[in-house]
């Protein structure tokens, strides 16, 4: 393997993309394919409108993702990965692995209690689909 040059232009301009919040997220979900901007905002849990749009519009600036508005009615915009934007797949899969190891030795986290009255306690059947 080559050594790493942790100063150079490169490696810098990959982790400022993976540092801002929210890009991994979102290059992460659409590695899947083409989704619309209310499908990632849905997906994105607690990544609010105003922050999604500013995301995508710095990651299509940095052609990491593409944006193609499909004619309507109603007028679509999908967003996708360029072939920058999908080689981050291989970047995510070599995080996760070392995520794993850092979480290895942790404790696993307490199950989450129930609030009082959240649907499941007597006289409540679970429907399974």
């Amino acid at each position: 393997m080559k050594p790493l040059d942790l100063n150079c232009r490169a490696f810098q301009t990959a982790i400022e993309v993976l540092a801002r919040p929210w890009n991994g997220l979102i290059l992460g979900l659409l590695q899947d394919g083409a989704l619309r901007f209310s499908e990632l905002e849905e997906a994105a849990r607690g990544l609010g409108p105003k922050t999604l749009s500013a995301r995508l519009r710095a990651l299509e600036a940095g052609a990491i993702i593409a944006r193609r508005v499909e004619p309507g009615p109603p007028v679509r915009v999908l967003y996708s990965l360029t072939a920058k934007g999908r080689a981050f797949g291989r970047v995510a899969e070599a995080i996760q692995r070392w995520g794993g190891e850092l979480v290895a030795d942790e404790p696993a986290p307490a199950p989450a209690r129930r609030a009082a009255g959240s649907g499941r306690g007597k006289g409540m059947r679970s429907v399974q689909k």
